[in-house]
């Protein structure tokens, strides 16, 4: 299954969650937003922040959505695969497993 199928069906479970549980997804929803505004970091750096997390923690869906913010923000494949490199340099080798999966998320999705 391709990375952009994968996107499509976990937004589909998100949906069908938000449905089943919607204050609890609000109350997700509503971190989220409070993260996005522009501080002493712009929202660009936080979605690296984000992408270098789930990788950290092994999340695809994580990757696969901060990928696509990261592409939608201006993100170019150099700057991705600078987070990437810290990312192998903190998590070792399960680091350079996700890594390699972050970058294979963005090739894909970019070219959409």
């Amino acid at each position: 299954m391709s990375w952009s199928d994968k996107l499509k069906d976990t937004k589909k479970q998100l949906k069908a969650l938000n449905g089943a549980i919607p204050d609890t997804t609000a109350g997700f929803g509503a971190i989220g937003k409070s993260v996005k505004k522009d501080g002493a970091l712009g929202f660009k750096e936080k979605e690296y922040v984000a992408l270098g997390i789930a990788v950290a923690t092994r999340c695809e869906p994580c990757i696969m959505f901060h990928t696509e913010a990261l592409i939608r923000l201006g993100a170019t494949r150099e700057e991705v695969s600078e987070v990437l490199a810290t990312c192998v340099q903190m998590g070792g080798g399960p680091g350079l497993m996700y890594a390699g999966k972050a970058l294979e998320v963005f090739d894909e999705l970019s070219d959409d």
